[in-house]
């Protein structure tokens, strides 16, 4: 389904001339009524964002809504069994270390199950995803300050893009979309991304089942550490009909 770009961007005014600009409200994300989180998000995808940020935290929701006082910029999450003790910890370790070294590994590890796929794809197939996201990135284009992700079959085609003032957004947006659509875990598919390859995203994407992460942008290290030790194919770079692959390039042929 296409977006209208004009609804993820605003009019504004400087020195006498109109600029089209990406949108960024905050959404509050509740459980039985009570803040979970606090994301800053182009709106939109609201209740796949809401999804996707759960997956990611270790939760195993069931659904999302406006909430019963129908607060604006807020989602409630079903989410049966959650622990609100156990992700206060989670967010304590993450704000404190900044989801840094072997305590961040060993806790995407609880969640994420090393992914198991005998998906192979052509390297040349793979350095044209970024292009073929791209053309699915309409508010971009309108405005120059949005992320995106995009699920693509072993074919190269496209199953669903989402825009996003944060990329990390973008991909939860995907993955909560995922999940409604029953297409979790993701393989054979595979996630492709705009621009760098971040540990969350990394992180993101094991957690979801995907057996491989492709971006145009250049991975970290703890990105590339991780999507070793969960099993995850990353390739970065994927640029000019090339792409660098960094961990199990037996999947790139």
């Amino acid at each position: 389904m296409a977006v209208d770009p004009l609804r993820l961007s605003a009019r504004v005014e400087h020195d006498g001339v109109w600029d089209r600009v990406a949108i960024e409200e905050p959404l509050e994300i509740r459980v039985r009524g009570d803040a979970l989180a606090v994301t800053m998000r182009t709106p939109g995808h609201d209740e796949e964002l809401a999804l996707g940020f759960a997956l990611s935290e270790g939760l195993r929701p069931v659904g999302a809504r406006v909430p019963d006082d129908l607060a604006a910029n807020t989602i409630e999450l079903d989410a049966p069994g959650f622990d609100p003790d156990r992700l206060a910890r989670s967010f304590y370790t993450t704000s404190s270390c900044g989801v840094c070294g072997k305590g961040a590994l060993e806790a995407v590890a609880v969640d994420s199950p090393p992914v198991e796929s005998t998906l192979t794809i052509p390297a040349a197939l793979l350095a044209t995803l970024p292009g073929r996201l791209r053309e699915a990135q309409a508010a971009f284009a309108s405005t120059g300050g949005l992320h995106a992700t995009g699920l693509f079959t072993p074919a190269g085609d496209l199953v669903c893009a989402r825009e996003d003032v944060g990329r990390h957004n973008a991909m939860d947006k995907v993955i909560g979309r995922a999940l409604i659509d029953g297409l979790l875990p993701l393989h054979p598919n595979v996630l492709c991304v705009s621009g760098r390859l971040s540990f969350e995203l990394v992180q993101k994407a094991a957690v979801a089942g995907a057996p491989l992460l492709v971006g145009v942008g250049a991975p970290t290290s703890l990105a590339v550490t991780l999507a070793d030790d969960r099993g995850l194919t990353l390739c970065g770079f994927a640029r000019g009909g090339r792409v660098n692959v960094y961990t199990y390039s037996s999947r790139v042929l």
